[in-house]
């Protein structure tokens, strides 16, 4: 039995707001526990090289210090298990080699974080520096070329491109993005006998249980991960960090819980970045539109150890129509921290390349931009000749362009004014492919009519909280306020990490095969007892709503989930409820991966990310521009974003997953970029202060609209749209100063010296 949707989709406030507004939801570094200690880290001043001594006597010897660690005389600890989509990081403090800039290369532990910073700054070391290589532009560097066994090849395509009557060539160049969410990432430990605790600042806590498991030899049972709350993440939480381990070791070697609160400086170069990339895409086409070739190739910075997966060109190949397409992706390995994902990873990338060139070949054929890529319009899966699983991408140029006014642009680049300002319209589309990992959930109803929900996953401020109380509150007919959801715990049911856009189809499928699954078990107990309105009731007998089950041929006849309890001697039921990958899912992926070309690791990603759906989100963003040729300002006036989401499971909290992100489109677009010196890899401008992002003066009227129907993949209808709304906001931003000034810019962030006449 499926109830008809009741709750979902309803704009309701976040249920978790009032605990984040009045200070009582705790933050791990918020956490306190009897006798914490509290560490600092010393980071290593150079990029590459060995570390010949290091004095740690004054610090040792400074007032509150308890224990301060190096690599001579760190507990040796085990490497964690590679994983190729979120690598862990070389075990600290296990040698004297040193491989990027803000390394860790020694804790202290002190009775105040005062006091631990102020003897951290005692410490003396002395190195013996290697040459670094720091950037792609650095000589006599390699590229790997297909690190990832994901390129992808359909057609002849040099053959396409020499017979195109229309051929764009260009190359395109993105820096690396730092993650600033605005709470500092801290980890608090300590053991209680042989098990270990971690308060932690993750989007994937099992994965940070299983690693730690490993590092310490113990089973994973003996480690539980507590993250109730993260101070915001775009990707940095992925991934297992040295910060973590090092917490985690030096609770176990004191004896005493440990926090470690990591400096906005130490976000930079210990939490992973955005990569640099470096892409040339070459598009062929006919007078008509008729996109004949893509190539893209595209080369990024990489650390030369744990690096993480991050694929430029994966959704190239599955967004057009097209015959001919190659993605190829190359990788320069450097002396730098390693990656991780960033919002949109990859895609925010490589769509930039993608959607400026195509303005390019709409502008070189006068067609305008939206009919050529309706003319290109991919029905179906462009790599596989499968059907989507729902698409509504034309639906999301047609709604857009209409709300936008893109029928008042006049074609012609330059030919906009206001005074004098010059005035730009473009736009840009996203195809984002999304997966559905394996979940569980827990639902108890209770006596009293309430409910509640339990899963590990994590909020990271998408609204997990609320969207599940939605969803459990719908299938079982119920008053949101009567369902309460508790997350952020290893010892809860298994979840996936908050990350790739993946989240809440997993979990909002998982709790609503619990509430099937609650339903039927209640009426089990119901329709076995004679004293029931229900007896001999069966799931196609009966609905659901305001806390009963009902019998469809006489409304009057129903009872509560407590009646129906009480009567049987029972105060609570609990059922498990579970979703995982689709075999539509799984089988887009081996098509559009040629998994038979992609070797033993190839196969080791698919059972790692357990499939990418068919379909996923689609969207179109429409900017307007002002651009002052003479100063060289440039203002992002307003935008409108059209966005196939499937089921939306509250509108107000997607609307506000698509306005942030495309504000951090708008910051890697104008501002966002790691500024690093050449000789000794430091980051220059690693504070709030010297790293530029979005501001509200930045941030124009933001028009979002919701278009397509529910997935039909999946049970509940949803499509992930976490990164879309960042996906695609560069290129249509880029697409717009090029009508405005008639400039192409190809290069993020775009710079005032670009801009001016």
């Amino acid at each position: 039995m499926t109830p008809e949707p009741r709750v979902i989709g309803l704009g309701l406030d976040r249920v978790d707001g009032p605990a984040k507004v009045t200070g009582a939801a705790t933050y791990t570094m918020d956490v306190a526990v009897a006798g914490l200690l509290h560490a600092a880290l010393v980071r290593s001043t150079f990029a590459i090289g060995t570390i010949t001594s290091i004095e740690t006597a004054q610090a040792a010897a400074a007032p509150g210090v308890v224990a301060v660690f190096t690599h001579h005389n760190a507990p040796r600890m085990k490497k964690p298990s590679w994983n190729l989509i979120t690598p862990p990081p070389p075990v600290p403090l296990q040698d004297a080699s040193v491989h990027h800039y803000g390394q860790y290369i020694a804790m202290v532990v002190a009775e105040t974080p005062q006091q631990a910073t102020a003897a951290a700054a005692l410490i003396r070391v002395e190195h013996k520096a290697a040459t670094a290589s720091l950037s792609l532009d650095a000589p006599a560097l390699k590229a790997r070329s297909n690190p990832y066994f994901l390129d992808a090849k359909r057609g002849d395509v040099e053959s396409a491109l020499a017979a195109a009557d229309i051929t764009v060539d260009a190359t395109f160049s993105t820096k690396a993005n730092a993650h600033n969410p605005l709470g500092l990432f801290s980890t608090v430990a300590y053991w209680e006998g042989g098990r270990l605790v971690v308060h932690d600042s993750t989007q994937n806590p099992y994965l940070i249980r299983d690693s730690l498991a490993k590092v310490f030899s113990v089973s994973k049972d003996k480690v539980q991960v507590l993250v109730p709350y993260v101070g915001g993440a775009f990707g940095a939480g992925l991934r297992l960090w040295q910060h973590v381990i090092l917490t985690a070791m030096a609770a176990r070697a004191v004896g005493r819980p440990v926090k470690t609160v990591l400096t906005r400086p130490q976000m930079f170069t210990g939490i992973g970045h955005r990569p640099a990339t470096i892409q040339r895409m070459r598009i062929g086409a006919l007078r008509d539109g008729t996109i004949t070739a893509i190539d893209h190739e595209a080369t990024s910075t990489a650390a030369k150890v744990a690096n993480v997966l991050y694929p430029v060109t994966l959704s190239t190949p599955a967004t057009y129509r097209c015959d001919n397409v190659r993605g190829r992706d190359r990788q320069v390995r450097l002396d730098i921290p390693s990656p991780a994902h960033m919002r949109g990873p990859g895609e925010a990338e490589g769509n930039f390349a993608l959607e400026t060139a195509l303005d390019e070949v709409a502008y070189a054929i006068g067609m305008d931009p939206i009919d050529l890529r309706m003319r290109n319009y991919a029905k179906v899966h462009p790599q596989t000749g499968l059907a989507w699983s729902s698409k509504a991408l034309d639906e999301c140029y047609r709604q857009g362009a209409e709300r936008f006014g893109w029928a008042d642009r006049t074609p012609r680049p330059r030919s906009m004014r206001d005074g004098h300002w010059l005035v730009g319209y473009g736009m840009a589309g996203v195809t984002y492919g999304h997966f559905q990992a394996k979940c569980h959930a827990s639902l108890t109803v209770r006596d009293d009519g309430t409910v509640l929900v339990r899963s590990g996953a994590t909020d990271i401020g998408q609204g997990t909280y609320t969207v599940i109380t939605q969803v459990a509150a719908d299938g079982l007919g119920l008053d949101p306020a009567n369902v309460r959801f508790e997350l952020g715990d290893t010892d809860l049911p298994r979840a996936p990490q908050a990350g790739g856009s993946g989240l809440a189809t997993a979990l909002s499928n998982a709790v609503r095969d619990a509430t099937v699954n609650a339903i039927a078990a209640l009426l089990s107990l119901a329709s076995a007892d004679h004293a029931s309105p229900l007896h001999g009731c069966s799931a196609r007998d009966v609905v659901v709503a305001g806390g009963r089950i009902h019998r469809k041929d006489d409304a009057s006849r129903s009872e509560t989930y407590g009646a129906i309890l009480t009567r049987n001697g029972r105060s609570e039921l609990t059922v498990q409820g579970s979703s995982a990958p689709s075999r539509a899912e799984t089988g887009v992926l081996l098509g559009s991966l040629a998994v038979s070309r992609m070797g033993r690791a190839g196969r080791r990603l698919v059972e790692a990310t357990h499939a990418i759906a068919p379909a996923g989100a689609f969207a179109a963003h429409f900017v307007e521009v002002r651009v002052d040729p003479l100063l060289g300002r440039l203002r992002v006036k307003r935008m409108v974003s059209a966005v196939d989401a499937g089921q939306v499971l509250n509108e107000k909290l997607a609307r506000s997953q698509i306005v942030g992100g495309i504000v951090g489109g708008i910051g890697q677009a104008l501002f966002e970029e790691i500024t690093t010196d050449e000789g000794s890899g430091r980051v220059s401008n690693a504070t709030l202060a010297d790293y530029l992002v979005p501001v509200n003066a930045d941030v124009p009227d933001i028009d979002v609209v919701f278009v397509g129907e529910p997935d039909s993949d999946n049970a509940v209808g949803v499509k992930g749209i976490g990164e879309i709304g960042l996906v695609g906001v560069a290129a249509a931003i880029g697409n717009a100063v090029h009508h405005a000034t008639g400039k192409r810019l190809r290069s993020l962030p775009f710079t005032i010296t670009e801009l001016m006449d």
